[in-house]
């Protein structure tokens, strides 16, 4: 690992190309909703350890899957910015679930579901902008087939 700034090791993947700013606030949201993912996690472990969980069982499994998707959501996004295409499904993936989880919430704050929908929109246009594909895709032109 190098003690590099986050910022010069986005600038120095793929042979000193930049990564394009649509993949990195991509990324950046993807990060985000990892941190939740994994916040969530905390609070299922908490509940257990409190005696407040109604099911131990379902809920440890539930921390353990949000961690899981937290670790493969963080690898997506650094093989997103290190060029490596792969990335792209389990990311894109994730905001599909993600959409269809919140448009189907009842009893949640509209704002909530709105804004849950709006990030996965917004993360997906980031992974699938040209620029983005161009990047993580390996390709140098623009209109390059893979």
């Amino acid at each position: 690992m190098t003690n590099e700034p986050l910022s010069g090791r986005l600038q120095a993947e793929k042979g000193g190309r930049r990564v394009p700013w649509p993949l990195r606030a991509a990324g950046a949201l993807v990060l985000v909703e990892a941190l939740v993912l994994v916040g969530m996690a905390v609070v299922l472990v908490t509940d257990v350890v409190r005696g407040v969980a109604p099911d131990v069982f379902s809920a440890l499994a539930l921390a353990v899957f949000f961690v899981g998707f937290a670790a493969m959501l963080a690898g997506s996004v650094r093989a997103l910015w290190r060029g490596q295409r792969w990335g792209r499904g389990p990311v894109i993936t994730w905001q599909v679930l993600q959409a269809a989880s919140a448009l189907t919430l009842t009893g949640v704050q509209t704002a909530l579901v709105v804004l849950a929908v709006l990030v996965a929109a917004a993360a997906v246009a980031g992974v699938l902008w040209p620029s983005a594909r161009d990047y993580a895709s390996g390709t140098r032109a623009p209109g390059a087939v893979v």
